[in-house]
Formats: C-alpha cells, sequence, structure tokens
C-alpha cells in the first residue's frame, strides 16, 4: 500500500513538473504583461542567460563605467536605454573580494589567534551577501540615473532610518519573544512596513519614476537594514550567527525590499510622489507589499514540533517566491523601457504629421 501511494506521489510530482517546465519561461512574463502600459511584446528572461556574464572576462574599462553613471553628463537619455535582457555580472567580482576578505579574517582568527580580527569577520559577513546583491541591482538599473554616492548614501541612511522606524513601531506593539504564527505575522509586518516607508521617503526625495529605480532604491534600503541588523544578532547569539545569517542574506531583507521599491513605483501616478492614499488603495502597491509580509512571516515561523529540514525546506520555499517575483519585476522593467521609448517614437511621428499639416496649409 505505501509502494503504491509513493509512487502515486512521483507520478504526480512528475506532471506538476513537466508544466512547470514547459510554463515557467512564460509564466513570469505574462504577470508582467498587467503590471506593464500596454506593451504585448514577450520579454524573455532566463536566468542562465541573465547570468551568463559572470563567469566571462571583463576590462578594467568595462567595470569602471559601471561606475561612472547617474550625474547629468552620463545619465543616458531615454532613446539610449537599453531594453536588451539584463546580464549583471560585477556584483560576483564583489563578493568574490568580500569572501577573500572573509576568509583572510578567519585565518588570523583561528590560525593566530587574534581577537582583533572579530569586528572585520562581523562586518565584512553581514556585508558580503547584502552589498553583492545590491551592486546586482545596481548593474540592472539600465537608466543608470542613480550615482554611486546616492546609492551608498541610501544604503547607509536608509538602512539605520528603517530600523529606527522599527525600532520605533516596535515600542508601540506588543511583540513577544516567542516564535508563534501570531508573533512572525507581527514581526514581518512591522519590519516591512517600516521598510517601505522609508523606500517611499527616499524614493519620493530623488523624484525617480521607473520601476528599476524603485527595485534598486528598496534594494539599497533592504541590504543596508540586513547588514546592521545581522551584525547586532551576532553581538547577541554569538559569532557562528554571522555564518548562517550570511547565507540566509540571499533571500531576505535585501530582496524583499527590492519587491517592495518596484511595487512603490507600480502604485504611484508617474512624475508624482508617492502618496498616503497610494499606499491604502493602489492594489499593485498592496499586493506586492502583502506578499513580503507573509514571506518574512513565513521565514520567520518556526513551526511546532518541526525539524530542521522542514525549516529548510521553509527557507527554500521562501528564496523561490521572492526570486520568481524579483524576476517578474525585471521583466516588468524592461517592458517599461520599450513601452516608453515606444511613445517617444509615437510621438515624434505625431509632431511630424502636425507639421506636415501646418506647412501644407
Amino acid at each position: 500500500m505505501d509502494s503504491k501511494f509513493v509512487n502515486a506521489c512521483r507520478k504526480v510530482g512528475s506532471f506538476v513538473w513537466t508544466g512547470v517546465k514547459r510554463n515557467y519561461d512564460n509564466l513570469d512574463d505574462n504577470i508582467a504583461k498587467h503590471l506593464g502600459e500596454n506593451n504585448d511584446e514577450t520579454v524573455e528572461i532566463h536566468l542562465s542567460k541573465m547570468f551568463s556574464e559572470v563567469f566571462k572576462r571583463h576590462t578594467q574599462d568595462e567595470a569602471d563605467k559601471l561606475f561612472i553613471v547617474g550625474t547629468k553628463t552620463t545619465t543616458p537619455s531615454l532613446k539610449k536605454v537599453s531594453s536588451r535582457p539584463v546580464k549583471p555580472w560585477f556584483f560576483s567580482r564583489i563578493f568574490l573580494v568580500l569572501a577573500i576578505s572573509f576568509s583572510m579574517l578567519m585565518l588570523l582568527l583561528y590560525l593566530f589567534k587574534s581577537d582583533k580580527a572579530i569586528p572585520g569577520m562581523i562586518f565584512i559577513g553581514s556585508l558580503a551577501v547584502p552589498f553583492s546583491l545590491l551592486m546586482m541591482f545596481f548593474e540592472i538599473n539600465v537608466y543608470q540615473n542613480i550615482s554611486i554616492l546616492q546609492l551608498l548614501t541610501t544604503f547607509l541612511v536608509g538602512g539605520i532610518m528603517s530600523l529606527l522606524v522599527t525600532m520605533t513601531l516596535y515600542l508601540a506593539l506588543p511583540i513577544k519573544t516567542s516564535v508563534s504564527i501570531e508573533n512572525a505575522l507581527l514581526v514581518g509586518f512591522v519590519e516591512e512596513v517600516a521598510k517601505a516607508l522609508v523606500i517611499i521617503l527616499f524614493i519620493n526625495r530623488y523624484r525617480v519614476n521607473y520601476i528599476f529605480n524603485g527595485v534598486l532604491i528598496g534594494a539599497a534600503i533592504g541590504a543596508g537594514f540586513s547588514v546592521f541588523e545581522s551584525s547586532g544578532y551576532v553581538s547577541e547569539y554569538g559569532l557562528f550567527t554571522i555564518f548562517t545569517r550570511s547565507f540566509q542574506a540571499f533571500g531576505t531583507h535585501t530582496i524583499w525590499a527590492a519587491i517592495v521599491g518596484g511595487a512603490v513605483i507600480l502604485g504611484k501616478t508617474r512624475k508624482k510622489p508617492f502618496t498616503i492614499v497610494n499606499f491604502f488603495t493602489n492594489p499593485r502597491f498592496d499586493v506586492f507589499l502583502l506578499l513580503v509580509i507573509a514571506l518574512h512571516t513565513f521565514w520567520d515561523w518556526d513551526i511546532p514540533n518541526s525539524t530542521m529540514w522542514v525549516s529548510l525546506g521553509q527557507e527554500l520555499i521562501d528564496v523561490v517566491i521572492g526570486w520568481f517575483t524579483i524576476t517578474i519585476l525585471i521583466d516588468a522593467g524592461l517592458r517599461e523601457v520599450k513601452t516608453l521609448q515606444g511613445q517617444i517614437i509615437t510621438n515624434k511621428k505625431a509632431s511630424r504629421r502636425i507639421i506636415k499639416r501646418l506647412k501644407s496649409n
């Protein structure tokens, strides 16, 4: 009886997986269509292609060009912005440098018994994954209209500010030390709303209007939040915490805040600030915010009587959903570029027609 049940489960699993394989490549694009502005062109995103440049050789000049952006003279016009599939690569070099630095600090601590390496391990360990992800989103911002100075300011000031807002909200709400579903939901709500408020503040301050801009600003604030929170956890629970927190950062605050940042752009009127009315009434924003709160809740929830494998399964599900949502926003961002560039062409054609009519009259 057990073997029949197992075989039946395998058949069902195989059937489901076949359907997923057939439809995944178009699923994110179909969802992104409903977020865009009436652009029916297909935008293909394949993760294997997206990261295809990571293992290729790149020159120093290519790396330098990535950072000379965001100024009046280096921000390209909209018609020159690329709508081709994004292929970030430099973030992997940053991660490699930080990983090597962390390894050398470990040698100082464990080989030479130097306790002076501990602060460096805490900082570099907390920084490695979130900051590398942040640089990935910096590369993905095809508009190149946010400078490295703005990015670092947002990362530091925005990250700390989001922690301050979080602690302020914690004072007003009855947070307990238990890991029940109710408490996990409360923590997820407080932290994600706090980050969302700071993201909205920075997006309005910088007056940005594109999905990729929102994703980048959100990622910067989420990365800052992650770095400072992880450092605090190490001081509270010990140095080993840095290893688990570093790997977990791949699918937590940086990704969640990037999703909210993209949602803020989707939820506001173009070239106008995001308002309190948008916060409570725009479904494009609210759905993504609720999704992020749900992801945070599910991540923090300690299911009663569960094993370590169940907890790892929770984290894996969270990471998959989070990154799938990121691909949807990237897809929607590329669609946005094509739509805006199409509007420029349409407007030019309309202007030419008007001029011809005026001349003929």
